[in-house]
């Protein structure tokens, strides 16, 4: 329960950010859109060249891979440069500024090296866990997929601050990468876990719109009106948390970064919160 109110206490900070800066939704409801283009555009040609699936993709290892990674490379580009766009105006609003959605353009477009080659990497480790996951799947090795699990949660871990210090230190890549690492370390110590739930509270909240799609679904075949309009409901709303969700979580990214450098906690949020935003791991030996 404590957890649970202190993500809540984290998403209230960082919605009264987003109260004062609406606009900055738009940046993951575009990014979410250009990720569906991105997809599609993988989709539909394999769809029409006879490539309905993954597994049949399979086959053809290198194919496989070198598709995989470039749409990695792709997706996670949107994704950076649209979270950097949230993060230059929630770092300059809390910091006492005006920003616009201009100045988040104008921020991404600035690191565009930086972004590049960020996502560059987060794609080389996308498609080595990918590739680690299959080959573990195939051989029945459940102790390998646990090692794959959580070298991806340790890796989202120490790559938290990579996307704050991109945009606010112009680093590249692999700098940016020291630099997180460090902030975590000197921060919070050296055993870190993530403090923050968002995920959670949001899955819960999720029902809200799971409730009425599947509602719109089962009565589709007797009353497809009020079908068609519960799945629009639905849809329609999950769409709209994911937005919400998503700009949240990255003006939490900007505010722990802020805390992290500064030693202080930035405009709007709790000192003792952000001092559990990476709590330290429990000791085997405890």
């Amino acid at each position: 329960m404590e957890r649970i109110s202190y993500t809540f206490d984290m998403m209230r900070s960082s919605w009264e950010v987003l109260k004062a800066e609406k606009q900055l939704m738009l940046f993951p409801l575009i990014s979410g859109i250009c990720c569906l283009l991105v997809l599609a555009s993988f989709a539909l040609p394999l769809w029409a060249i006879g490539i309905p699936n993954s597994a049949q993709l399979q086959q053809r290892p290198l194919l496989y891979y070198g598709l995989l990674f470039l749409f990695y490379f792709l997706t996670y580009f949107i994704v950076i440069f649209f979270n950097s766009a949230v993060i230059a105006c929630a770092i300059l609003r809390m910091r006492g500024g005006e920003p616009t959605l201009s100045t988040g353009i104008n921020a991404a477009l600035a690191r565009l090296p930086q972004i590049v080659g960020w996502a560059l990497v987060a794609a080389t480790v996308g498609l080595i866990l990918r590739a680690l996951e299959n080959v573990t799947r195939k051989r029945g090795n459940w102790v390998g997929q646990i090692v794959a699990g959580l070298f991806g949660m340790a890796w989202s871990v120490v790559t938290f601050l990579v996307v704050p210090i991109l945009v606010v230190e112009k680093k590249g890549p692999f700098e940016a990468l020291k630099e997180s690492v460090a902030l975590l370390k000197k921060t919070w110590g050296e055993q870190l876990v993530g403090g923050f739930s968002f995920g959670l509270v949001f899955m819960l909240l999720g029902l809200g719109g799971i409730v009425p799609l599947l509602l719109g679904v089962y009565i589709m075949h007797t009353a497809m009106l009020m079908g068609v309009l519960l799945i629009a409901v639905g849809a329609i709303y999950l769409i709209g948390l994911s937005v919400v969700q998503s700009t949240l979580q990255t003006i939490f990214q900007a505010a722990v970064y802020l805390y992290a450098r500064d030693n202080r906690a930035p405009k709007g949020f709790d000192e003792s919160n952000l001092s559990s935003a990476m709590a330290p791991a429990p000791r085997s030996d405890d």
